[in-house]
């Protein structure tokens, strides 16, 4: 039971590279950029609990929304199944692949054997394209290997793991429902609603005023760090290469607005655009600093980094006031 022709998705984050995959089997071939703009993926959260090793930084908005707002933007209908029943969830995914049809389905990559990095993650993405007495053939994303496979067995337990950003074996499908809404309508949706979204955070560590919060926060981080170059390594990997694109997502949304500009024309998007060049080489400089902060111990990196997130806040609001005044 494995989909012959299946095209599949080439991308670098984990959610748009399992949705990309499933459009591409409804004729609709977008860019990655232009998948994460649309599906108003541009954030931005400081979370730190004490049941965390340290601090969590991330640049998109939470799991499962990305898509959600594809499919809303685009007038796509999305069907989600999950279910605490393992004879369920196979159900749910055996059922559109017996038909052609492929699924996405979020699981936790600590399962996955082609996986060299062994943590627990359950907010992982993959597209289920085929199945045999033995594996799971999947689409993930590009570092990862692309097309790849995994044994039935430990796809089951991906899928039944619990923790933060589980699901209950979670799958879904996209079909379309009508007429696929203008892309140029569905970017200026999308810019409007992630730069309101982005201008009117509910707490404090979220979006730009999140930012500014990190600034002073990296400090008592460092202070209280148990193991600063763990920490602080770790955390500019996640930032620059986990699947973000570069830049925690910057680059994906600057390379996003290049392309509206390129359909729109207008002027303002194109101006937002430059800022955004001048952002991804900024937040790529505060991974640098993290990582030298591992190195070395040293509290002026810290302060170096502060300084630049300060400055990343303004930015960010700025440029983001510039996308909703234009797009309104």
């Amino acid at each position: 039971m494995i989909i012959t022709d299946f095209k599949p998705f080439v991308g670098q984050h984990c959610e748009s590279t399992a949705t990309g995959s499933l459009l591409n089997q409804i004729g609709l071939e977008l860019s990655e950029p232009m998948l994460f703009g649309v599906g108003e993926g541009l954030s931005y959260i400081f979370w730190n609990m004490k049941i965390m090793d340290f601090p969590f930084i991330g640049g998109r908005v939470k799991p499962d929304v990305l898509t959600e707002n594809i499919c809303r933007n685009l007038n796509l209908e999305l069907k989600v199944k999950e279910t605490s029943s393992i004879k369920k969830a196979w159900e749910n995914i055996e059922k559109p692949l017996s038909v052609g049809k492929a699924v996405g389905i979020k699981l936790d990559s600590y399962y996955l054997e082609y996986f060299t990095s062994k943590i627990h993650f359950a907010g992982h993405y993959v597209a289920m394209y085929g199945c045999d007495e033995q594996f799971a053939y999947l689409v993930d994303t590009d570092q990862q290997g692309g097309k790849v496979k995994t044994t039935l067995k430990n796809l089951e337990l991906a899928r039944n793991e619990k923790g933060p950003m589980s699901s209950r074996n979670k799958s879904f499908t996209i079909d379309k429902k009508g007429k696929v809404t203008e892309l140029k309508k569905a970017i200026k949706t999308a810019i409007f609603n992630n730069a309101n979204e982005y201008l009117n955070p509910p707490i404090k560590n979220i979006s730009y005023k999140g930012i500014e919060k990190t600034a002073t926060e990296i400090k008592k981080w460092f202070k209280n760090s148990n193991d600063i170059k763990g920490d602080f390594q770790t955390t500019s990997i996640l930032m620059q290469r986990a699947g973000t694109g570069g830049s925690i997502f910057r680059n994906l949304y600057r390379d996003f607005l290049k392309e509206s500009y390129d359909l729109l024309k207008i002027d303002g998007i194109n101006e937002a655009h430059k800022d955004f060049i001048e952002i991804a080489k900024l937040w790529k400089n505060v991974s640098e600093l993290f990582y030298k902060v591992g190195e070395t111990s040293d509290v002026k990196y810290i302060n170096e980094a502060s300084e630049a997130l300060l400055i990343l806040s303004k930015k960010e609001r700025i440029a983001m006031e510039k996308l909703k005044n234009i797009s309104a």
